[in-house]
């Protein structure tokens, strides 16, 4: 059998919260990837010269549709997947965010559709459990009970089972 390549990715994202009738609320996206629907936090991969940051807005904006803030730094998540012989370790950067204009009809083709997701329904709906567990570390940090800081931790998926 022959050996794996590996090759490292990075790219940026954002956690977009909004609250309707008191309920803390985030944008995710639904995709058709292979033979399998994934629901997922909007991401994506730097162009040249761009900052951390600025992937994280542009990314955010084109996947979902609306014009965003960068409200707060957040945690970064790491896992490893296999694409066409070669072992990828990617990180992903993301930010908290909100929403300062555009709308949700207007997502890229990136994803299938996009729409609000309530922060209690997350478990259910998230595909992967990297991305379940930053969204509930950040439901922890509105309900204000955890740390104020972003706490810098990860999360991994050894059996490489996070395709993203």
């Amino acid at each position: 059998m022959a050996r794996l390549r590996d090759a490292t990715a990075t790219s940026a994202g954002g956690i977009v919260i909004a609250r309707e009738a008191g309920v803390p609320r985030f944008v995710a996206g639904r995709r058709h990837r292979e033979s399998s629907v994934t629901w997922t936090l909007p991401k994506g991969t730097p162009e040249a010269n761009e900052t951390t940051e600025q992937t994280a807005l542009r990314e955010v904006s084109e996947e979902t549709g609306l014009a965003v803030r960068i409200t707060a730094p957040f945690d970064s998540i790491h896992y490893t997947f296999i694409q066409h012989g070669t072992r990828i370790h990617k990180t992903v950067h993301y930010f908290l965010m909100e929403s300062i204009g555009g709308d949700l009809s207007a997502h890229d083709h990136e994803f299938d559709e996009v729409r609000w997701i309530p922060f209690a329904d997350a478990p259910g709906i998230l595909t992967f459990e990297t991305e379940r567990a930053l969204v509930a570390r950040a439901a922890d940090r509105l309900d204000g009970t955890a740390d104020s800081g972003a706490s810098g931790t990860s999360a991994s998926d050894p059996a490489g089972l996070d395709r993203r």
